[in-house]
């Protein structure tokens, strides 16, 4: 097994959702590609009845981001035991429209040269999924009661990763950040 599928697979057993699962997946979707880099992200959501865990896997080849996605699916009336979904997604490089970062600095007045930030957001589109906000428009006359329809913003959000220091640690922040930075790069090249 090549040293970068080694180091994914400790990533994926360090997060401790389901690894050997989210390996078998992977393996099927990276498809004997090397990987150039990967982040793991493991994520806990709590609602008002339960909690759910699930993990969000970027892996990037030389040709290719893999993007796998596992949630649980707790029993219920109609599936008498809990299950997994796993759903893995190839990405051509040359496909990708847009990697985007977001940096939160929690002190920006006292930011120095290679500080890391308190969270970062990695936003990356290739078209697959847009998310649409709608909000009734308006007019600058504050007499009027005509209905105006609807007005919006169409933005891509095909996977998003948010990591916080504060959650995940400042390990977790800078493994993001180098994720982010090969695959910029990465997408700058495959067009």
């Amino acid at each position: 097994m090549p040293p970068a599928f080694t180091d994914l697979r400790q990533d994926l057993h360090r997060a401790g959702y389901y690894p050997e699962l989210v390996a078998d997946v992977l393996d099927i979707a990276v498809a004997d590609e090397p990987v150039v880099a990967h982040l793991v992200h493991p994520e806990t959501t709590f609602d008002a009845a339960e909690v759910r865990r699930h993990v969000t896997v970027l892996v990037l080849t030389p040709t290719r981001l893999v993007v796998a996605h596992v949630d649980d699916h707790p029993a219920d009336s109609e599936n008498p035991s809990a299950s997994a979904a796993a759903t893995t997604e190839s990405v051509p490089l040359a496909e990708l429209r847009s990697v985007a970062l977001t940096h939160v600095m929690a002190t920006p007045e006292q930011h120095r040269a290679g500080d890391l930030a308190a969270e970062l957001t990695l936003a990356i589109g290739w078209g697959a999924v847009s998310r649409v906000d709608l909000e009734p428009a308006s007019c600058a006359d504050p007499n009027c009661d005509a209905d105006h329809g609807l007005t919006g913003t169409l933005t891509p959000d095909d996977v998003v990763v948010r990591v916080s220091a504060v959650a995940e640690g400042q390990d977790a922040v800078r493994a993001a950040a180098a994720f982010a930075r090969q695959l910029s790069a990465a997408s700058a090249r495959g067009r």
